[in-house]
């Protein structure tokens, strides 16, 4: 059998193009290493509970080309995504709002937290221009000239060198640009204008997009590198770049994450939200996902995970590219081979070693199949 495309990865970026380019009357394969389709979007059915196997993953977006595209598969609910953090005990609403200041600083007003703020702000920055420095040199000090010592102490620092397993005054300023500050009593995350769940599950999104192209699960394209390349035109690859190149240059470096996942019997409702993350350092993980909050489930059972984050090791699972210097220059290195490559075509978070959102993955993967099948 011959096809016109080979597509490595039945995730986001290998779905949406599988979709495409099927459309337009191309003759696809697709192949998983894993035994299920979906990549990190996967969801099982657990006691008619939707789990999110790989993590949360709440879709939203401001694109209405992507929202259109995807309820064109399946119907999405409602969800709105609200986190709350545990630092000690004490709960918090995430993103930073009025609920936030008030539990923190006991304050009702936006002109009374925009002052505490500011307040907090000045004096670190005063601190910081003492001492000849300028501009933040790490991630704490352009943290706290962000938002102040309060927040940053009780819910930025710990968490995120949980995340990173790096002190935050190792990690760089850059990785945090900005942090969003609302002096509202709205706690939804996101500011998108299109949000949910799909009904039924991201694996029931995926199949649809999948259509009746031809898969094959368990297939693992570097075990029978040569065999893949030669039953396609050309290929479309969703994996690590840098081993795609066999680490000519060097490895890239990620952050990975494991969960302990359980099914507790008779509990109907275990912390309340999907999403509860624990800000402090002495809490091994980083957060407890409720799964059947996302779709609102009334089941008399329900599924936790716990989510660790975990330096990664050759052979673990990537998940979160590791933004420095190091890593960026040696991305570039690959990308400028991947650019010299006739055949393939590289999409996608791990091919283009890109921290993406779900909807930007999807438009990704529509502008290139645009470019694709404008140009046969």
């Amino acid at each position: 059998m011959r096809y016109d495309y080979l597509i490595v990865g039945s995730g986001l970026f290998g779905a949406v193009m599988s979709y495409c380019l099927s459309k337009a009357g191309k003759r696809c394969l697709v192949i998983d290493k894993r035994a299920h389709i979906g990549g990190n979007v996967y969801t099982e059915n657990v006691n008619g509970i939707n789990v999110h196997k790989y993590g949360a993953h709440i879709f939203h977006t401001s694109d209405k080309r992507v929202w259109n595209f995807v309820n064109s598969f399946v119907e999405f609910n409602r969800y709105t995504n609200s986190p709350v953090a545990n630092y000690h005990g004490k709960i918090y609403n995430l993103p930073f709002n009025m609920n936030t200041f008030y539990a923190m600083w006991g304050v009702v007003s936006p002109k009374e937290a925009q002052a505490k703020i500011e307040e907090q702000r000045a004096d670190y920055i005063a601190e910081l221009h003492r001492q000849g420095v300028f501009e933040p040199r790490n991630l704490e000090e352009q943290a706290i000239s962000l938002v102040g010592k309060d927040i940053y102490y009780t819910l930025i620092k710990e968490y995120t060198e949980k995340q990173w397993g790096r002190n935050a005054t190792d990690l760089p300023a850059f990785i945090i640009k900005r942090l969003p500050v609302r002096l509202t009593y709205d706690n939804n995350y996101f500011n998108d204008l299109y949000q949910g769940i799909p009904i039924g599950g991201y694996t029931a999104l995926i199949e649809k997009m999948l259509g009746d192209t031809e898969i094959r699960l368990e297939a693992d394209y570097f075990a029978d590198r040569d065999y893949f390349d030669s039953i396609a035109d050309r290929i479309i690859f969703t994996g690590e770049i840098d081993r795609y190149f066999d680490y000519r240059f060097g490895h890239l470096e990620y952050r990975t994450v494991t969960f302990e996942t359980k099914l507790l019997e008779g509990v109907a409702n275990y912390q309340g939200n999907a999403v509860v993350n624990y800000t402090d350092g002495e809490t091994p993980y980083t957060r407890i996902i409720e799964h059947k909050h996302f779709e609102f489930g009334t089941q008399p059972d329900t599924v936790i995970s716990h989510e660790y984050s975990k330096e990664w090791h050759h052979g673990d699972e990537p998940y979160y590219p590791i933004n420095d210097k190091r890593n960026g220059e040696l991305y570039e290195k690959y990308r400028a081979l991947a650019e010299q490559q006739d055949r393939v075509i590289f999409g996608g978070r791990l091919a283009e070693y890109k921290y993406y959102d779900m909807h930007q993955v999807i438009a990704r993967a529509l502008d290139v199949a645009d470019k694709i099948t404008a140009n046969n």
